[in-house]
């Protein structure tokens, strides 16, 4: 984790399919920097199913925007040659780049191959419900475009443990793939949701196969190496064998140092899931915070009624600080979407707030926020409040961390500031009616006149000699409180 890293998700999903994202981000590398932006992470940059794949729909690992595949040789955000500019103008300004990689399933593929399978129960995968038959599944892919550059290897059936579409009759099912040493990753390696959640989507990549093992980390140490990336977000991490996912960070690791930054997305709320994970994984990556991100969303749809004081119960930033990645939204939470659980406008500067403002975890700023969603429900970006929050972060938010969580509908917290950044503030949020926190930010700044840099609160608050100050804050808002002076 950067010193006073942050974050930014520069994505959304609904970004326009013009091949210009890209150039957009290289622009943007001088102002990223400048409010604080220590790190980006990318959408998936590799050839997906089309240009308008958001890159989850993954084909070829090896294709960044450089072959004739699946009818266009730029994927959805440009070419190769666009990307490697983008991350060259980001390192820079000494911000790292994070990519996006899918490693679960395989999409798009080259042809069809006849194979055994047997179809399984999709709420229990671990039941059959069929015999073993043949089917005509969608699992060759032989890269005709790449024709063999930077790898020749080529995936067949037997590299997959399942699929999800018989070509034959045309029967979607989930269908586990039969052989020798064939079935889903072990029920302890991947999540238990559905009995078995190897199975996700599209061709699964069966990890249990050496040759896919080899390919794989082959793949990732080209792809750095290539590149110059900084850093993974493994996708989907839950459906992929955890004892693989350690394999490749130790390869990885061994080939470029332990600084090279993994955060996994394992979405589950439930903290004992996330806590197992980072067991298995010796504490070596970072996990995004999902159940901080649940309880963000659920104080800005209950209001009142949710309790401020537990904002932080069951979440990694409370539990594995050191683990934890923090976000109040992203691609996959956003209105229309997967995992959709968006934070409630009114509720948003506050969440920022949280995620910003405090000593623990590794804030992400998604793009959707900072920029404005698009689609056919657009939502418009809160610029002008995160532009204040990033500078308060950047400026002010140093130092040791004082809690107040003693009410429910009001909680507030003091930074103290350090040798160099001595000022500190004061953060006050309410959920309900207009309140108020008599908090101490230290005996130095007796006497010091206060202000509310988010402009909600229109007072001024004078600190009294023993270093307390009575900081206010309005119904349903935030308010940071630092030296007038300054």
């Amino acid at each position: 984790m950067l010193k006073n890293g942050l974050m930014m998700q520069y994505f959304e999903w609904y970004i326009e399919d013009d091949g210009n994202h890209w150039k957009r981000l290289k622009e943007d590398a001088k102002h990223l920097s400048e409010i604080g932006i220590t790190s980006v992470w990318i959408p998936p940059c590799f050839k997906g199913t089309g240009t308008q794949d958001n890159g989850y729909g993954i084909y070829d690992l090896y294709d960044l925007g450089e072959f004739d595949q699946k009818g266009t040789i730029r994927t959805k955000y440009g070419t190769k040659e666009e990307l490697i500019a983008a991350i060259d103008e980001l390192h820079k300004y000494e911000i790292q780049v994070y990519a996006d990689v899918v490693l679960n399933h395989k999409a798009g593929a080259d042809g069809v191959e006849r194979f055994k399978a047997i179809e399984v129960d999709p709420d229990d995968r671990n039941q059959t419900i069929s015999e073993p038959y043949e089917i005509e599944g969608w699992t060759e892919f032989t890269f005709p475009g790449r024709k063999g550059k930077y790898s020749d290897f080529q995936w067949h059936w037997y590299h997959f443990s399942g699929t999800d579409y018989n070509q034959e009759n045309e029967k979607k099912a989930i269908y586990r793939i039969e052989g020798q040493n064939k079935g889903w990753a072990d029920d302890e390696t991947v999540d238990n949701e559905y009995g078995n959640y190897d199975y996700l989507m599209y061709a699964d990549i069966d990890y249990s196969h050496p040759e896919v093992v080899e390919e794989t980390k082959k793949w990732a140490n080209w792809f750095i190496a290539e590149t110059g990336v900084d850093g993974f977000r493994l996708d989907a991490v839950k459906h992929i064998n955890e004892n693989f996912i350690y394999e490749l960070r130790e390869s990885i690791e061994s080939n470029f140092g332990k600084q090279f930054f993994i955060v996994g997305e394992y979405w589950d709320q439930n903290y004992s899931s996330l806590k197992n994970y980072l067991e298995s994984q010796d504490y070596k990556m970072d996990l995004f915070d999902v159940g901080l991100h649940h309880q963000l969303e659920q104080a800005s749809k209950k209001g009142n009624e949710f309790d401020l004081t537990q904002l932080f119960d069951q979440t990694l930033i409370q539990n594995n600080p050191m683990q934890a990645v923090t976000f109040v939204d992203n691609h996959d939470s956003q209105p229309n979407q997967s995992l959709e659980s968006f934070v409630e406008p009114w509720f948003k500067p506050a969440a920022y707030g949280v995620i910003l403002l405090r000593q623990e975890g590794y804030p992400v700023l998604f793009y959707g926020d900072y920029y404005g969603i698009k689609g056919d429900n657009p939502i418009e970006p809160q610029r002008e409040v995160i532009d204040k929050l990033l500078y308060l972060k950047k400026n002010y938010a140093y130092g040791n961390q004082t809690d107040y969580f003693d009410h429910r509908n009001c909680i507030g917290w003091t930074r103290s500031g350090n040798e160099e950044y001595p000022k500190g503030c004061a953060v006050v949020i309410s959920n309900s009616e207009a309140g108020f926190k008599d908090m101490f930010v230290g005996e130095d700044k007796s006497g010091c006149v206060y202000e509310d840099y988010l402009g909600n609160c229109t007072n001024k608050i004078t600190i009294d000699e023993e270093g307390n100050g009575h900081f206010l804050v309005e119904a349903g808002s935030v308010s940071v409180w630092v030296n007038k002076e300054e």
